[in-house]
């Protein structure tokens, strides 16, 4: 008879964690349970990030749900000892609230309340290298259920009337890809999951791969099947090496089990999986790129159509999906089109998961339904702004996106609405920015980013960048010029309409948004040669108040390059002078020349008495 469980303890192992040392907390954790005598009592798991990134190492405990934060190696002890053995949670390891609240039980963390996990279902909560776990959270029963009472049509029509619509940025409609697919007549046909996330800051694709890669497979296979390929293969970039190993592990379960492979349920269908590693390179997010990548050539966009779905890899018919698309097959399929057009709005149904990055308390996974508010993820999940300060804008859909700001902090997150408002749901990258954020600063950042991982291949992508980028540069440096504006939103509607590949055609978002919210930074920085935001280091000057300095030189210590200096002030000379023949001053104040200052802001940061200022 197996020994009685008294508790199961998961140990967040994504990537964020395993980095964080969760695998130093996992083995400590081992070693205190066998020392106690209780190791064949307590189940331990490593599973798939949770969510809550910026927590990490994570430890939760069931049945109570005790969710423990930042969790060292030598905390380890103590768990197991009043814990485990006592049943006395440890409260020191207990997170904190933005609000100052200590929350003890997961399901009481603002962070977790208002999402929906669909995508996310498994991961933080299964063992990712265990079919076993995955098979008793209903995983495989979908595939059981389309290779034996389904026929591809139905699939398809099951993915229609969810309206389920593409998760890797342009929310094209999912079931009417798969039947473009499915209705070209060839020889040999191929799936393809794209899982070349570039985004800097967006992870969503890889905690799947890593917290729940038989979902992936599982989709994948009934994709397949519904448009009659045989062969699928996961492009996934070599920066993700743990979601390669996890998936790998994967795939050699799922063949072990024969739910991958010949024959599948002995319905006649048979489907294999592969993986290609990629090299990293951004524009191979775009599918033709990513194709081109796959047959070994370099990965470059080709102009469409043909469209992959009628000539895709190796010339064949192709359907590609990324990551998130395909997480969502298998609980349609269970559940059904109503249940699922039952979350988030008419015309976007579902969730959508974020990675939440930024100036925000909260940072990491989101997954919330279609139509939450952008103030809802800021405020309620994410926590609000750091340090009590305000909210400016919000970056969605990575370095092609475009930013919202304060005003439409009401917004619903959802595809029309983000492009009605001149920026894009992309594959869900979300950068928070508070009011010390420059935004032509960072519209030239994101511009820098596109323009270095430009392909090349098409003139408005590759030059047209390049010009928007210099002009961005000169404005930056304090030499922008009347009329700078205009060409840049010139440039930026003619590189939209004229590139080759989505990745030109987005480009100039980020640079035509923070204008069209924003002009008055760049007029600032133009005209008066200056930056609100305190940002660009050419247009910034730290000042000394002389009546609120004290003299104490604490910011002439921490500055590096000696640029600051005593010198006495009209106030203090006269103050000693105050008796018959004058005296020298009492004390000394401080300034900055600036023709030494590297604009750092050490000074500001030490000063004690708020007498620098930034202008």
């Amino acid at each position: 008879m197996s020994p009685f469980i008294r508790a199961h303890i998961l140990v967040c192992s994504g990537a964020g964690c395993v980095s964080s040392g969760c695998h130093e907390v996992y083995d400590s954790l081992m070693h205190a349970l066998e020392n106690e005598g209780i190791l064949s009592e307590v189940k331990v798991i490593k599973t798939g990030c949770i969510g809550s990134c910026d927590l990490g190492p994570t430890v939760l405990i069931y049945p109570e749900g005790t969710f423990y934060q930042k969790v060292k190696p030598e905390d380890v002890r103590e768990i197991v000892e009043e814990h485990i053995v006592k049943g006395r949670p440890v409260a020191r390891l207990f997170p904190k609230q933005a609000t100052g609240e200590v929350a003890e039980n997961i399901s009481s963390l603002n962070f977790f309340k208002k999402q929906v996990k669909v995508v996310l279902r498994n991961c933080g909560v299964i063992d990712p290298e265990n079919i076993y776990e995955y098979v008793a959270r209903d995983g495989y029963e979908a595939l059981a259920r389309v290779l034996t009472d389904m026929t591809p049509k139905d699939v398809i029509d099951t993915i229609k009337q969810a309206g389920l619509r593409g998760r890797g940025g342009a929310g094209f409609p999912t079931g009417l890809k798969w039947e473009f697919a499915q209705r070209v007549r060839s020889d040999e046909k191929y799936v393809v999951c794209n899982a070349d996330e570039g985004d800097p800051g967006a992870f969503m694709d890889r905690s799947v791969l890593e917290g729940d890669p038989h979902s992936i497979i599982e989709a994948m296979t009934i994709a397949g099947y519904a448009i009659g390929a045989s062969q699928g293969y996961v492009y996934v970039r070599a920066e993700y090496p743990l979601a390669v190993s996890r998936l790998t592990h994967a795939i050699k379960q799922a063949h072990e089990f024969g739910v991958l492979g010949e024959n599948l349920f002995g319905s006649g269908f048979s489907f294999d999986l592969d993986i290609r590693v990629g090299a990293g390179a951004f524009v191979c997010g775009e599918e033709t790129a990513l194709l081109a990548s796959m047959e070994g050539k370099r990965g470059m966009p080709r102009p469409r159509p043909p469209f992959p779905a009628n000539e895709g890899l190796f010339r064949k018919p192709t359907l590609i999906n990324n990551v998130e698309t395909y997480a969502n097959i298998a609980p349609i399929i269970l559940k059904g089109p109503d249940w699922f057009r039952s979350i988030g709005t008419e015309k976007s149904p579902g969730t959508k998961v974020f990675a939440l990055a930024g100036k925000i308390n909260n940072t990491g996974l989101v997954e919330v339904p279609m139509g939450t508010t952008l103030r809802e993820i800021v405020y309620e999940i994410g926590g609000g702004i750091p340090g009590g300060k305000a909210f400016k804008a919000a970056q969605t859909g990575g370095p092609s996106g475009g930013c919202i700001p304060e005003s439409l902090l009401d917004i619903s997150m959802e595809y029309d609405t983000l492009t009605k408002a001149g920026a894009m749901m992309g594959s869900g990258g979300l950068i928070i920015m508070d009011e010390d954020t420059c935004m032509v600063d960072i519209a030239k950042f994101f511009l820098q980013f596109t323009q270095d991982e430009s392909c090349g291949k098409c003139v408005p992508c590759r030059e047209g960048t390049k010009v928007m980028l210099d002009i961005l540069t000169r404005i930056t440096e304090g030499k922008g010029e009347p009329g700078d504006i205009e060409t840049l939103e010139s440039l930026g509607k003619t590189i939209k309409n004229t590139a080759l590949c989505g990745l030109g055609q987005t480009a100039p978002n980020p640079v035509l948004s923070s204008i069209r919210y924003f002009r008055d930074e760049y007029e600032a920085h133009i005209h008066e040669k200056r930056c609100p935001g305190g940002v660009c280091k050419d247009l910034v000057r730290y000042e000394i108040d002389s009546e609120k300095c004290r003299g104490c030189s604490l910011c002439a210590k921490a500055c590096p390059t000696q640029a600051i200096h005593p010198v006495a002030c009209e106030a203090q000379v006269a103050e000693a002078a105050g008796g018959e023949g004058g005296h020298k001053p009492k004390r000394r104040a401080y300034e900055i020349d600036n023709s030494k200052c590297q604009k750092c802001g050490e000074c500001m940061s030490v000063c004690r008495f708020d007498a620098v200022s930034r202008r």
